[in-house]
C-alpha cells in the first residue's frame, strides 16, 4: 500500500537542568520575570510526527512517502530517513528557513519549559497533494502541521477521492469546531488520545456514536496511555492492552510509533484487532529506547516478539515475507 505522510518535521533539542525551576521563580516578580538556566546536557534528536511514523513503517518493510516542508538544515536528516527506507522526495526545502525545532529544558522533578519554532513548517500550505508526481496514494495520513495545511490537505483528499486518516492531535485547539466536523466527516479514520477525543466531543458537539455515523468513517482509534487503546467501529469495540516494556527510556514519539505499527497492519489488510496490537508493540519498542527514532529491529524480530505476547494465527507471516 502506498502511504503518504503529512505533518511536522522537526529537530528536538532536549536539555536537562540539575536543579528545580520552582526554586528560581519569584511569584511577586512574575511581571518582570527574567531567567536563564545553565544546563548540564543537551542532545539533538530527529523528530516530527510525519517522519516518526514513517520510520516505524519503514522498519516493518514499508516505503512510506514524506510530504512536508523542511529547512535548509534538513539534508542530514534526509540521508538518515532514506537510509532507513523512507521516500523523502516530497520533502520541500524552504530557502532561508530552518526545519521546525522543539526546545525543551527538563528539571529534576520532570517539570519542563519548552519552546517550539515552526520554521519551514509554517509554509506547509504552499505544497499541494495535487502535485504528487506518482499515482494518487492509497492513503494519506493528516497529522499535526500548520493548521491551514491540515485543512487544505483534507479538502484535497476529499476532492481527489483519496482515503485519509485524520490525526489532529496537538492542533485541535488551533482548529474550529466546524473545521473538525468537516474534516472528520470526510475521513476514513480518526486517531486521537482520550483527552483529545474529549476535546473533539466538546468542540463538535458529537459523541462517539455520532462520529461513527459519518458515512466515510470506518473506525476511531483512541489511545489511553497505560490503560491501552480502544478501537471503535461499526463491527464493535476492541480493547488493545499495552505491551509491558523491558525498561522505560523515553516516552517521546510513542504515539507516532503506535501509528506506524497500526498502519503497517492496515496496509496488509489485517483486522483492526491485530492492527491495534501491532501498534501497541511498536509503541513499546519506542518507549524502551531514547528518542522517537531510537528503536530498531527487523521484521522477523518484531514478529517473533509479537508472537511471544499475542496469537496471530500466522497473519504476520506477510510482514516477515
Amino acid at each position: 500500500m502506498d502511504i503518504v505522510l503529512t505533518g511536522s518535521v522537526a529537530f528536538d533539542y532536549l536539555m536537562t537542568f540539575p536543579g528545580y525551576f520552582k526554586d528560581h521563580i519569584l511569584p511577586e516578580r512574575l511581571d518582570s520575570i527574567s531567567l536563564s538556566f545553565l544546563v548540564d546536557s543537551m542532545v539533538r534528536m530527529r523528530g516530527g510526527v510525519a517522519p516518526n511514523i514513517a520510520y516505524t513503517l519503514a522498519l516493518l518493510g514499508g516505503r512510506p512517502r514524506l510530504w512536508a516542508t523542511v529547512g535548509e538544515d534538513f539534508e542530514v536528516y534526509r540521508t538518515w530517513l532514506e537510509s532507513k527506507g523512507v521516500d523523502t522526495s516530497g520533502a520541500k526545502v524552504i530557502p532561508g528557513e530552518y526545519t521546525a525545532s522543539f526546545f525543551v529544558n527538563t528539571d529534576r522533578s520532570n517539570a519542563q519549559i519548552a519552546s517550539f519554532y515552526p520554521g519551514a513548517m509554517a509554509y506547509a500550505a504552499q505544497i499541494s497533494l495535487r502535485d504528487l508526481k506518482q499515482d494518487p496514494p492509497d492513503i494519506v495520513m493528516i497529522s499535526p502541521n500548520a493548521p491551514e495545511a491540515m485543512i487544505q490537505y483534507a479538502g484535497e483528499c476529499q476532492d481527489m477521492g483519496i482515503p485519509y486518516i485524520y490525526d489532529p492531535s496537538q492542533q485541535i485547539v488551533r482548529l474550529s469546531g466546524d473545521d473538525l466536523q468537516r474534516d472528520i466527516q470526510g475521513a476514513l479514520a480518526l486517531f486521537v488520545n482520550d483527552y483529545e477525543f474529549a476535546l473533539i466531543n466538546k468542540m463538535t458537539g458529537w459523541d462517539q456514536d455520532q462520529i461513527l455515523a459519518n458515512e466515510a468513517l470506518a473506525f476511531i482509534v483512541v489511545t489511553h496511555g497505560e490503560s491501552g487503546t480502544r478501537i471503535y467501529s461499526e463491527e464493535g469495540t476492541y480493547h488493545i492492552p499495552i505491551v509491558e516494556p523491558k525498561q522505560i527510556s523515553d516516552p517521546t514519539g510513542v504515539g507516532d510509533a503506535f501509528r506506524g505499527g497500526f498502519l503497517t497492519g492496515y496496509s496488509h489488510g489485517l483486522d483492526l484487532n491485530t492492527c491495534g496490537r501491532m501498534g501497541a508493540l511498536a509503541a513499546t519498542y519506542c518507549l524502551e529506547n531514547p528518542g522517537p527514532q531510537g528503536h530498531s529491529y527487523t521484521p522477523d524480530e518484531y514478529v517473533q516478539r509479537y508472537r511471544s505476547i499475542f496469537e496471530d494465527q500466522g497473519k504476520l507471516d506477510i510482514i516477515k515475507g
